[in-house]
């Protein structure tokens, strides 16, 4: 009986066919592909090669090999058509591009061909430029490469910062999670504020700051969940860089040598910052070095002393260290018959709290309430910001390791402010469940560090800093590179029990450091090897007790 129904194609048809038409593409697709390639090689770069690419880029436009293809035609037709039929061309390339951007407002490859193809144009048309960006951000206002596309753009075109900033408005009032609008206005408020070559730059005038931090506050009401404004919170947070200044100055009559750490890292240069050392009011030529002799940019640069200027024939010598970049100096004096004299700031909490700001990559309101309370007091609320991280840790899993390092930066900051109210050399680590260190510039007078029974995987370069260490304990960590004990002129013992050193190579740093007497590396791997203690003793000669 016909009851007038059409038959329906069942599942397993309608896969089949699917399949099917999925193998029709591909055969396509690699035929187009293999005749651009064929063609490429024989440097047969014509227009038909144009029409096999728009195929396939046509479908898929992240295809980055075909459109460097697009551009050598180009730039072969540029040398071979009239100035009528490339304004043609062009026209027709631009139209490409964006139904390239329709498939994939988001291709790499799409967006850099545009911004090539405008380049080489005499009279481009950048407010065509713009106000296409303005149709895709209004599709979706989060996509960065129109982003990146755009500031390309505004570039090229001289857009004053005020109307970018305008523009940025408008689209974070429409949507507050928006990382790269917030992230733009970072870029244009110092260029709409520039400081004085005389004052410090990325400074806000108080009522811009005022009127930016109501706006971010905005956003928090409305999705108190979303990063985006918490980000641009913690850069309004931090508008004001530090003020260049000379930390510590440390003279060793034994090593005949003299220190200096600064507040940010310095390349020390004919050419480049400039120091100046005057003993006794009077100007000495010295050859500045890094502690780790790789002459990179660093918080501490030291210099060899001329004998005559450590002598004890006068009561006293005064040494005066100029920074004449950043306009500042310090001054200590080596008295008569005392082997070392120094000079130092204290190590504020305003200083350390700066640190963070700049350093600080965070999930939020709860990393932002742990920052305030260290701007307000790092030592009172200690126990708080511990138990806020264990919630935070809880809360974003995911950045886990980035919230231990974060902790540890706050715990070493915490001791070495309680070491300094104590006028103290000694600095106790243990215990704290370290994963990193920091500020090690900081530390340039310790004489004794205890950094064991933490989760520390290394010891770092900046190590090489603590010119006046005598001893270490890193025992019972997870020690897989001594890499940062070099050149440490006045360490003597060095504890190492139950760490992960697995090879007697790993020792090697260790022979630069002359005064070493005591080196313990029982518990570790490298322990159980045949002949372990021979092998020591023939790579470091000069320790004379080592304990495995």
């Amino acid at each position: 009986m016909n009851l007038g129904l059409h038959s329906v194609k069942t599942s397993e048809e309608q896969a089949e066919a699917k399949r099917l038409e999925r193998e029709q593409k591909l055969k396509l697709y690699q035929s187009a592909t293999q005749a651009v390639f064929q063609k490429r090689q024989a440097g047969e770069l014509d227009e038909s090669v144009l029409e096999l690419t728009s195929q396939i880029l046509g479908a898929n436009p992240d295809f980055a090999t075909l459109w460097n293809c697009r551009r050598e035609v180009l730039q072969q037709l540029e040398t071979q058509k009239s100035p009528e039929e490339l304004a043609a061309l062009v026209k027709a390339e631009l139209g490409f591009l964006e139904s390239c951007l329709r498939v994939n407002p988001k291709s790499y490859g799409t967006w850099h061909h545009r911004s090539w193809l405008l380049g080489r144009l005499p009279e481009p048309s950048w407010a065509r430029e713009l106000e296409l960006c303005a149709r895709f951000l209004e599709v979706d206002e989060r996509n960065f490469h129109c982003w990146d596309y755009r500031r390309f753009v505004a570039s090229q075109a001289a857009v004053p910062p005020a109307e970018e900033l305008a523009f940025t408005d408008s689209l974070i009032t429409r949507n507050f999670s928006n990382y790269s609008s917030w992230h733009y206005r970072s870029c244009l408020l110092p260029q709409l504020h520039p400081q004085p070559d005389s004052e410090p730059q990325g400074r806000l005038p108080e009522d811009v700051l005022l009127k930016e931090l109501e706006l971010v506050q905005n956003a928090f009401f409305t999705d108190p969940n979303d990063q985006s404004a918490w980000f641009y919170h913690r850069w309004l947070l931090g508008r004001a860089d530090p003020q260049d200044a000379l930390r510590c100055l440390h003279v060793s009559r034994d090593e005949a040598c003299l220190t200096v750490s600064f507040s940010r890292p310095l390349l020390v240069g004919s050419r480049t910052e400039t120091l100046l050392l005057m003993v006794d009011d009077s100007p000495l030529i010295v050859e500045w070095r890094t502690p780790d002799g790789r002459n990179r940019p660093n918080h501490v640069w030291l210099c060899d002393l001329p004998a005559a200027s450590l002598n004890d024939q006068s009561p006293q010598h005064t040494f005066r260290v100029i920074w004449t970049e950043g306009d500042v100096q310090k001054e200590c004096v080596l008295l008569k018959g005392r082997q070392e004299g120094w000079c130092r700031d204290s190590t504020t909490e305003e200083q350390l709290f700066r640190c963070l700001l700049f350093s600080a990559l965070s999930s939020g309101c709860l990393l932002t309430i742990i920052l305030l309370m260290r701007a307000l007091d790092p030592l009172l609320y200690e126990k708080e910001t511990l138990q806020y991280f264990q919630t935070l840790k809880a809360v974003d899993p995911m950045r886990a390791a980035y919230l231990d390092d974060l902790r540890s930066k706050f715990l070493l900051e915490n001791s070495v402010l309680k070491m300094e109210y104590a006028e103290v050399r000694v600095l106790h680590l243990a215990h704290k469940d370290l994963t990193v260190l920091c500020h090690l510039e900081q530390l340039l007078l310790v004489t004794h560090l205890d950094l064991s029974h933490n989760r520390l995987r290394t010891l770092p370069p900046a190590l090489a800093a603590l010119r006046c260490l005598e001893v270490l304990q890193a025992s019972d960590n997870a020690i897989e590179s001594l890499d940062g004990i070099t050149n440490l002129p006045r360490l003597q013992e060095l504890l190492l029990c139950n760490n992960r050193l697995q090879q007697p190579a790993a020792l090697q740093p260790l022979a630069s450091c002359p005064r070493m007497v005591l080196l313990n590396l029982q518990g570790n791997p490298l322990c159980q090897a045949v002949g372990i203690l021979e092998h020591l003793a023939e790579l470091l000669p000069s320790v004379s007790t080592i304990l495995t």
